[in-house]
């Protein structure tokens, strides 16, 4: 079962870079970002006619979450738990059912949190707060469960090309990475760094200032495993060469392979 994040900047805008992608690397599960479509709005019998399954939950402009599934879907939820009040779409969940195993497959868009200190930044650490317990009460299920997405977290300074570039962003401070760090502490394999610790491995290259022909790029598309699915996995990579394509987004598909 090859399961990818990928955030796409606007589906809109996005529709033929990301067809192609799917088309080429066929994965099974597409949970996608920023697909900034209300979900009447998403082509969906587009992706249906290319053998997707098609579930989103979208917001006008920004923001919104999908998952494309070749397998069945079950139980779908949408939006986080813990804030009746947020209005952001920026989770979607469901279980994916497999030829040997159901994967439980969270699909989610943390927010970004600049400016640090502000509003923004209250909100994403309450965001992630409230993931944390999500994602506490989603392990005591015992299944394989996967949290893909973008998170707006750089990790270690490893995962920046120019990691002092990034010391008072929202991305980088250290209540951000001891954030990330708690969700992970209670029993995730962070998927790429169980394969491999090496420095200069990236998801995220702006638009601006030559970024990705410098290669100044940051890792901050992430996919945390259960024991239950960690398990299960049998590779992880980056597909770093779809950021030079023709109307890229800013970001590049993250995938695991689970033999499920």
């Amino acid at each position: 079962m090859k399961i990818a994040t990928f955030n796409i900047n606007g589906i809109k805008a996005r529709i033929e870079a990301l067809s192609d992608w799917l088309a080429a690397f066929q994965p099974d599960v597409a949970l996608l970002q920023e697909i900034k479509s209300v979900d009447e709005g998403f082509p969906r019998e587009h992706f249906e006619d290319m053998g997707y399954r098609v579930e989103t939950h979208g917001q006008k402009g920004f923001n919104g979450v999908a998952i494309l599934s070749k397998l069945p879907l079950e139980d779908v939820s949408r939006g986080l738990p813990g804030d009746a009040e947020d209005e952001q779409a920026r989770w979607i969940e469901a279980s994916v059912i497999g030829d040997t195993h159901a994967v439980r497959v969270c699909g989610l868009y943390l927010p970004n949190g600049n400016p640090a200190p502000g509003p923004k930044y209250d909100y994403k650490l309450a965001w992630m707060a409230r993931m944390e317990a999500h994602a506490k009460s989603l392990l005591a299920q015992e299944m394989p469960l996967v949290l893909a997405g973008d998170y707006n977290v750089i990790p270690q300074d490893e995962d920046a090309a120019k990691p002092e570039a990034w010391r008072a962003d929202a991305l980088a401070l250290p209540q951000s990475r001891a954030a990330f760090r708690r969700i992970v502490n209670l029993g995730f394999t962070e998927a790429i760094r169980a394969r491999t610790q090496a420095p200069g491995l990236y998801s995220f290259w702006d638009y601006q200032a030559g970024a990705w022909e410098r290669n100044n790029g940051i890792r901050i598309d992430h996919l945390l495993l259960s024991p239950q699915a960690a398990d299960l996995m049998r590779d992880a990579g980056i597909e770093k060469d779809v950021r030079g394509r023709e109307k890229p987004s800013d970001h590049v598909p993250v995938w695991i392979d689970l033999a499920a």
